[in-house]
């Protein structure tokens, strides 16, 4: 029974979900000089399941030399990685983190008044010497027909900075959303469900 595990990640949003599920974890942080935003950039004709699953793969890969070096005892070591998508819009696939504001009212606007698709990967490394589990939750989400002025007020916020689809859903995006089908924690970016069950089959005690 492991008493605690490693959160390779500094969202607060899944740092909060993970206190909420009474998971005690140490933060495994990024070391200077690493580049794991290159991770994110999508390769060619890549589908968004497969980009996901693949950064977190890979960030998971990064985390675990990360503990190599440390000369910390082990735990496990979880991460997790979020992305939104459009289905059946061929430039809209993989909409990640916009890159400034001009860049957060095209995925806005692009958003507004359809039902867009938000995937959460999570990779549980449970023993340094086997292959981690993984999993990608996906839900549904609504968009309400959104103004000029509303996206433009929105993103003068900042809200949307730093966040898969320039939007937040426990923060001011919640305004834009009439309905989601999933999972609410998973489109906040770690699907409780599925990162309980893996944290039961890896023996992690919650308080």
């Amino acid at each position: 029974m492991f008493s605690y595990i490693y959160l390779a990640s500094q969202s607060p949003r899944r740092q909060e979900l993970l206190k909420q599920m009474g998971v005690q974890f140490e933060m495994l942080i990024a070391a200077p000089g690493e580049d794991t935003e290159t991770l994110e950039i999508p390769l060619p004709n890549e589908k968004v399941r497969d980009y996901v699953q693949r950064v977190t793969l890979a960030k998971s890969a990064i985390a675990l030399a990360r503990w190599q070096k440390s000369g910390k005892p082990w735990a496990p070591i979880l991460c997790a990685d979020t992305t939104v998508s459009l289905p059946g819009h061929s430039d809209s696939e993989i909409l990640g983190k916009p890159v400034d504001a001009a860049d957060a009212a095209r995925i806005l606007q692009m958003l507004s008044g359809k039902v867009h698709e938000v995937l959460s990967a999570v990779v549980l490394i449970i023993d340094p010497e086997t292959q981690p589990l993984s999993l990608v939750q996906v839900s549904e989400v609504e968009f309400a027909h959104l103004t000029s002025e509303v996206i433009a007020s929105y993103i003068s916020s900042g809200e949307p900075f730093g966040k898969a689809g320039a939007y937040g859903i426990q923060g001011l995006g919640s305004a834009f959303i009439p309905s989601i089908k999933g999972s609410y924690s998973g489109i906040m970016g770690l699907p409780i469900y599925e990162v309980n069950q893996l944290l039961d089959f890896a023996k992690v005690a919650r308080i």
